[in-house]
């Protein structure tokens, strides 16, 4: 069995072809399409975080609004840069989209990838202390937000209160117990994986990773995996640990899937640069008729490895196309993968 999600970017753009035109139709319809997708047996509803772009940002009243409109299905982000955070505030606001959604939260966080403008998170007012470089301070204020979430008091409490104070230091509330536990880490090289998994961090894996022995995508995403499933069990860690990657799956059902994605089959892996310095290899599509999907997929390596699947789905298409979108996979190809 493996849990099978979806992953939206939220984007939005005042383009006659698209159904979300607005910041209001991509959030509403996210809400819609959560409630959907636990209506025909998806597992799990999940959203990418940008800053300074017409897509998906503030995730918390998001994930709250999907928490308080359904039951059973996942909610989370992947994933949440934290350069842009504040780690304490964070915790009050996970915390509360966790009690709200009765503990489905599986919150994906980050060091964070290229943005759309230099630095953004001085705009936030962060920056990287003396000697720090902005992905150190990713990884640390991550840090600072595992150790809080653990919901152990810290600050001095005031000798005259507004309130009367339980006896001792102070935790941040609301205190959402379990939600340290399913904190994810967004890698995109084996090392930062490798840290994930020495941290009692879950892992997720994107359609994207840093070129690191030339070897096909899915074949090296398949080695960060076992690389971090090696460092989970080394930890010693009481648990088990979860691992999702990412895909973008269609299977051709009519012609109208055939008009939106059947120039992508057949498509390859990719190379490029992020950053301008750090090469990186972009995993293909997938996009065919379902038996010949199956196919294909069988030879990917990264999602026999993993336990979870997220679904890169349209999200300017509409409510209604993603819905048949996920369907297609669950009814249609999962079942044949052993998925289901």
């Amino acid at each position: 069995m493996k849990k099978i999600g979806f992953l939206s970017f939220g984007h939005w753009a005042n383009h006659p072809s698209y159904q979300a035109r607005t910041a209001s139709d991509t959030l509403l319809q996210s809400i819609d399409l959560a409630v959907a997708a636990e209506e025909i047996g998806v597992d799990g509803a999940y959203f990418r975080v940008h800053h300074f772009a017409a897509q998906l940002a503030s995730p918390f009243p998001l994930l709250s609004a999907i928490g308080a409109k359904t039951k059973q299905i996942e909610i989370g982000t992947g994933v949440i840069d934290m350069r842009y955070e504040n780690p304490l505030y964070m915790v009050e606001d996970a915390g509360a989209a966790d009690l709200i959604s009765g503990g489905r939260l599986q919150l994906g966080i980050s060091r964070g990838s290229p943005e759309q403008v230099i630095d953004g998170w001085r705009y936030f007012g962060y920056g990287p202390a003396e000697g720090e470089t902005d992905a150190e301070m990713g990884r640390n204020k991550a840090m600072q937000f595992l150790d809080k979430l653990d919901g152990v008091g810290f600050a001095t409490p005031n000798p005259y209160p507004m309130f009367p104070n339980p006896p001792g230091l102070l935790r941040l509330e609301p205190h959402s117990a379990g939600l340290r536990e399913r904190i994810w880490w967004g890698a995109a090289s084996n090392a930062t994986a490798i840290w994930a998994a020495e941290n009692g961090m879950h892992l997720q894996s994107s359609t994207l990773k840093f070129d690191e022995n030339g070897k096909p995508f899915h074949e090296q995403q398949a080695e960060q995996i076992r690389l971090y499933k090696e460092a989970w069990k080394k930890a010693g860690h009481k648990r088990e640990s979860r691992v999702s990657v990412s895909r973008s799956i269609f299977a051709i059902m009519n012609d109208q899937d055939r008009f939106y994605f059947g120039q992508q089959g057949g498509s390859k892996d990719q190379l490029g640069y992020i950053e301008s310095d750090k090469r990186a290899i972009f995993g293909r599509s997938y996009a065919a008729e379902p038996d010949q999907l199956i196919k294909e997929l069988e030879k990917d390596e990264a999602i026999k490895e993993a336990d979870t699947l997220l679904l890169t789905i349209p999200n300017t298409l509409g409510v209604d196309y993603n819905v048949h979108v996920l369907s297609s996979i669950i009814k249609h190809v999962a079942p044949g993968l052993g998925w289901r």
